[in-house]
């Protein structure tokens, strides 16, 4: 059997799961700040429920596999271990290119002479001595090696690696990563891979432990942004390719409970994960994940590694909950800021919360259902000088406490929003989660303190002094009906994105026009109880007048609904788009189902050019002489690539592969003649992973 694990930012979900009979047990456990120890509990989970028949075998675990945030978060809130860049035959003006300067965030640059032309001929001499001498001295985690065209000849960064590697310093080379042109952003990508090595390395390390200790002796695989396996040793050398590992396993997960791509599933999907944190939307098409062209975008730095093209926003069962009284209707805002859960919070500190609640009379405040803790600065916390008035706050807190017992002036709240917008407070209070207790969609935590506090909420005034609901039961169904609208709107933002349109197309009235006309028709089918007969005009039955035109949008595959909130929102979501809608069996652990289905997949490319008339060169190492015809030139790469795939694949942990070769030609007609200007050979590698103990036959 298989773990397959999803280290999320608010719940760690594990999977057992058996080829022949699918997922055998299920475990959620909350994501620590130690990401390992949510591991670590989630595993206790599945081997106490281990069914009795698999207990008898000595070893019954043939492969554990991780899908992780944590690079994908460390990009988002900024990589605070410093990393020096070694620049080879490029300018320091092409330092702010592709935002390659705020990347390394002031870490040193070495500029070199050196780099190639496009045919991977030698434009200058590299003086590697220099190099290694201005790099001696340096305070840093990791070293960065890009050299101009070094995808066409890597030679330059290879003996500025070899020179760098006594120091004992991570290195990341450029042409290791990517086969992309463009310097600068081969450059960036480098350099976040560089600054990951050390986050990806200790987590890698400390999940090993964790199974050490449970004697679990099957091989560590973590999961990459392109949705495929990788032995947790090569993951410590690229990082930067399991950014977005999270939504690819989500991903490969439905994909594989639906079926989609085979020969009785569906061939498309769409897919929206709403945790905790976020909601991702992808897509699947002829039962693969959709994969950006142009490289993942994360934290706003636009990297060269192939990931699943995601849609990621704040939305989730933990956002925040706001209501703005100043316009005319009182309007919900959820998100994008997380928060934790009245209900869960209550679970730890019942006396605290619930005592705190119940005390609250007269006006409502915010303050009156937030609370709020001190976060433990640990050596990586990039936190800045500390005030004075600071310091008072912080030493208030302690573990938990009433948000208004702590900031008791606007200087002193003013103070708090600080250190909050610092991430050295963390705040709990009102979120969709506390609204779904309400409703009775959950019972996992103390639905007691989200009943008191959607109580005292919904007794807030509007500018009109008016009360916002009647109760808390009807303000938790405003939360949940905002969340499903929201829900609709990300999934129909994603994808009229992926269709070339532009970013905050979906906030236009056509669209706000085609939801609010389903919205209304679901409204009118509420008040009459399902009845399909004419529609009214709205005057007697107080819902909204049917509109004159009538616009439908809405996804072109059926929509998946994945994750715990799945079931609570993604109905209503599904229905407002006019889309059928999916919820498969272990949907809630979707993205641990994909950690543990997920296979090897390789990928080599190489380029042909033609540097003189009849003369064909190959841009690998090793390739030998220019040839004199393309075709002999197409079936040297197609083996040296060949080669280079399945020694990868061996050390990504593959039990055998596929090959798979593509060539794609680039041609210009010049006086009624077909000339090459540029081929490009693709080889593919796809295979399933060693497993201990496991026949390949099988």
């Amino acid at each position: 059997m298989r773990i397959g694990i999803d280290a999320g930012g608010t719940f760690t979900d594990a999977v057992l799961y058996e080829p022949r009979r699918g997922v055998v047990a299920t475990a959620k456990a909350r994501t620590r700040s130690d990401p390992a120890t949510g591991v670590g509990e989630a595993i206790d989970q599945l081997l106490a429920g281990l069914p009795p028949g698999d207990r008898t075998e000595p070893d019954p675990i043939s492969l554990v596999s991780l899908s992780t945030t944590l690079a994908t978060n460390a990009l988002v809130e900024g990589i605070d271990r410093p990393v020096a860049l070694v620049f080879i035959g490029f300018t320091e003006a092409e330092l702010d290119r592709s935002g390659l300067r705020r990347a390394l965030a002031g870490g040193p640059v070495i500029l070199a002479d050196g780099g190639h032309d496009p045919n991977g001929v030698e434009r200058q001499p590299l003086d590697v001595a220099s190099v290694l001498e201005a790099a001696a001295d340096l305070d840093v985690g990791a070293f960065a090696v890009t050299a101009q065209f070094s995808v066409r000849n890597p030679a330059h960064e290879i003996a500025v690696r070899d020179a760098l590697a006594p120091l004992g310093k991570p290195i990341a080379c450029g042409h290791e990563l990517t086969s992309g042109l463009d310097g600068p952003r081969r450059a960036l990508t480098c350099v976040l891979n560089a600054g990951l090595t050390g986050l990806v390395a200790n987590l890698c390390r400390a999940t090993r432990q964790v199974l050490d200790e449970r004697s679990v002796e099957a091989p560590l695989m973590i999961v990459k942004g392109d949705g495929s396996l990788v032995d947790a040793s090569v993951a410590i050398e690229r990082p930067i390719e399991t950014i977005l590992s999270g939504p690819a396993s989500s991903l490969i997960g439905a994909a594989h409970l639906l079926g989609a791509g085979k020969p009785f599933g569906p061939p498309d999907l769409v897919v929206a994960d709403i945790g905790g944190t976020t909601t991702d939307v992808g897509l699947i098409r002829n039962g693969r994940p959709v994969v950006s062209d142009e490289g993942a975008t994360v934290g706003g730095h636009r990297t060269m590694v192939e990931a699943v093209d995601v849609f990621t926003t704040g939305l989730g069962g933990d956002s925040e909950v706001t209501i703005d009284t100043r316009s005319s209707t009182a309007r919900l805002i959820i998100g994008p800021r997380r928060l934790t859960p009245l209900a869960v919070l209550a679970g730890d500190e019942p006396d605290l919360v619930l005592d705190t609640l119940r005390s609250r009379t007269g006006p409502y405040r915010p303050s009156d259902t937030t609370f709020a803790r001190a976060v433990p600065i640990t050596d990586g916390t990039a936190t800045g000088p500390i005030g004075v008035r600071e310091q008072r706050i912080l030493d208030r807190l302690g573990r938990w406490a009433a948000l208004d017992r702590v900031a008791t002036t606007n200087l002193e709240a003013s103070t708090l929003r600080g250190l909050v917008g610092r991430g050295l407070v963390a705040l709990a209070g009102f979120t969709p989660t506390d609204a779904a207790h309400v409703l009775g969609h959950q019972s996992d935590g103390v639905g007691e303190a989200s009943e008191l506090a959607a109580e005292l909420i919904a007794t807030s005034a509007d500018h009109r002094g008016h009360e916002l609901r009647a109760d808390g039961r009807a303000l938790s169904q405003w939360v949940l009906d905002a969340v499903i609208r929201r829900s609709a709107e990300v999934v129909l933002d994603a994808t009229l994105t992926r269709d070339g349109l532009p970013a905050g197309t979906v906030d236009s009235p056509l669209v706000r026009q085609a939801l609010d006309h389903r919205a209304a028709a679901q409204l009118r089918s509420a008040m009459t109880g399902g009845d399909d007969g004419e529609p009214d005009d709205g005057s007697n039955s107080g819902a909204p007048a049917t509109p004159a035109t009538v616009v439908s949008l809405g996804p072109s595959a059926p929509l998946v609904g994945l994750g715990a909130g799945a079931a609570t929102y993604h109905p209503g979501a599904a229905d407002l788009l006019g889309a059928k809608h999916l919820i498969p069996d272990n949907g809630a652990v979707a993205s641990a189902v994909g950690a543990a289905v997920c296979e090897i997949r390789v990928t080599e490319r190489a380029t042909i050019t033609q540097p003189t008339r009849g003369q064909y060169r190959v841009h690998l190492p090793g390739a030998g002489d220019d040839l004199g015809d393309v075709e002999p030139a197409v079936e040297r790469a197609s083996e040296l690539l060949s080669e280079r795939v399945r020694t990868r694949a061996d050390r990504s942990g593959a039990a055998a592969v596929t090959i798979d070769v593509d060539v794609e030609r680039r041609t210009a007609e010049v006086g009624g003649r077909i000339l090459l200007i540029e081929a490009t050979v693709t080889v593919t590698g796809v295979g399933p992973p060693r497993e201990a103990g496991v026949e390949l036959s099988r």
